[in-house]
C-alpha cells in the first residue's frame, strides 16, 4: 500500500488523530500507529502533529505506506459474545454503556487476541462507528461508555474535558483511610520503564490530579471508598491511594504481595476497583443519564467475608 490522503470530514471533526487512525486502519497494531506519528510520518495538511492533535474538517491526512496485516478469522469465543451482551447496562441507537468485567482489556493488541471493543464490534456489526469513549485499567470492572457515531464521540469527549462527566468508583483500600480526609490534590507523572511497563508516581512535574475519597464502610484492616475523579489521568486512583499508605487490595502494581495474598482467600484475586456509576448528559436527547454498574461476585463475595469477619 502506497501512500494515503484522508480527508477529515465534519464526522471526524474534533477527534484525535490517533483515533482517526485506528478507525481507518483497524487491524493495524496500536504501537505502529503511534510510531508513525512519533516519527512525523503522519501529516495533517503538511505538518507534523501529535498523537492527541485534534482535527478539524477539511484537514488531509497524509499516511504513509503501512503494511496492514491480512484479515484472519479470530472470532470471539460465542461465550464471550454472550457474557459482554449480558454486561450492557444502557443502549440506544448514539451510545452504550457496559460494566466491563475484571480481566478484559479494553483494546487487543500486545498478545491480547480481542478486547472489548472488539467484542462489542462484533456485537452490533451495523454500528460501523463504534468507539470507546474513555477507557479502564484491565483488572477494572464497572461502567464503560461507548459511542456510536463520531458526533457523539466528539461531544462525550467535550463533557469529559470540562468535567461535566460524573464518574464514581468503589475501592477496597488496605489499611484505614485518614480520619477527615477527603481531597486529594497530588500531581501524577507517567514514567515507561525499559520493559515497556508503564509506573505512575506523584512528582511536582506530573500533570495536576485531584481526587475525592469518601469511606463507606470500615472493617477491621481495611476500607471500602467511594472515589469521584476529578481529572482521570492514568492509575490515579491507584497511586493517590498509595500516598496515604492506604494500596488497594489486589493490586500487583503498587500494592502490598503479602497482603494480597490474604485477600485472595476471602475473594478478591484481582484489582479492588470498580466503576459503579457514570452520570452525563446525552448529546442528542439532552437528558442527563444515571448509569449504575452491580458489583461483580467476586467483590460481593469478599465484601461479604469481611463484613461476617466484622461480625
Amino acid at each position: 500500500m502506497g501512500v494515503k490522503f484522508l480527508e477529515v470530514t465534519s464526522e471526524d471533526a474534533g477527534q484525535r488523530v490517533d483515533n482517526f487512525l485506528m478507525r481507518h486502519y483497524r487491524n493495524v497494531p496500536k504501537t505502529l500507529i503511534y510510531r508513525i506519528i512519533r516519527k512525523g510520518e503522519v501529516r495533517v495538511n503538511k505538518g507534523r502533529v501529535k498523537q492527541n492533535t485534534r482535527l478539524v474538517d477539511g484537514d488531509v491526512v497524509r499516511v504513509p505506506p503501512i503494511k496492514v496485516p491480512e484479515k484472519t478469522e479470530s472470532t470471539v469465543p460465542a461465550g464471550q459474545l454472550q457474557r459482554i451482551e449480558d454486561s450492557i447496562l444502557y443502549e440506544d441507537k448514539d451510545l452504550m454503556v457496559i460494566n466491563k468485567p475484571s480481566g478484559v482489556a479494553v483494546h487487543g493488541g500486545s498478545g491480547i487476541q480481542w478486547g472489548l471493543i472488539e467484542v462489542v464490534r462484533a456485537l452490533r456489526p451495523l454500528a460501523k462507528r463504534l468507539e470507546l469513549v474513555h477507557r479502564l485499567d484491565r483488572e477494572t470492572s464497572g461502567c464503560i461508555l461507548l459511542a456510536k457515531k463520531a458526533s457523539v464521540l466528539k461531544a462525550l469527549h467535550e463533557q469529559i474535558r470540562e468535567n461535566k462527566m460524573t464518574k464514581e468508583y468503589l475501592a477496597l483500600l488496605t489499611h484505614h483511610w485518614p480520619k477527615g480526609l477527603e481531597k486529594i490534590d497530588l500531581p501524577l507523572l507517567k514514567n515507561t520503564l525499559k520493559s515497556g511497563e508503564r509506573v505512575v508516581k506523584v512528582s511536582k512535574e506530573g500533570k495536576p490530579s485531584v481526587s475525592y475519597f469518601r469511606v463507606l464502610e470500615r472493617f477491621d484492616d481495611c476500607d471500602l471508598a467511594a472515589v469521584r475523579l476529578k481529572t482521570g489521568r492514568t492509575h490515579q486512583i491507584r497511586v493517590h491511594a498509595l500516598s496515604q499508605g492506604c494500596p488497594l487490595v489486589g493490586d500487583d502494581k503498587y500494592g502490598d504481595k503479602t497482603l494480597n495474598k490474604a485477600y485472595k482467600k476471602l475473594g478478591m484475586k484481582r484489582l479492588a476497583l470498580h466503576a459503579q456509576y457514570l452520570g452525563f448528559e446525552h448529546p442528542v436527547t439532552q437528558a442527563w443519564l444515571k448509569v449504575e454498574a452491580p458489583l461483580h461476585d467476586d467483590f460481593e463475595l469478599t465484601l461479604t467475608n469481611l463484613r461476617g469477619e466484622k461480625a
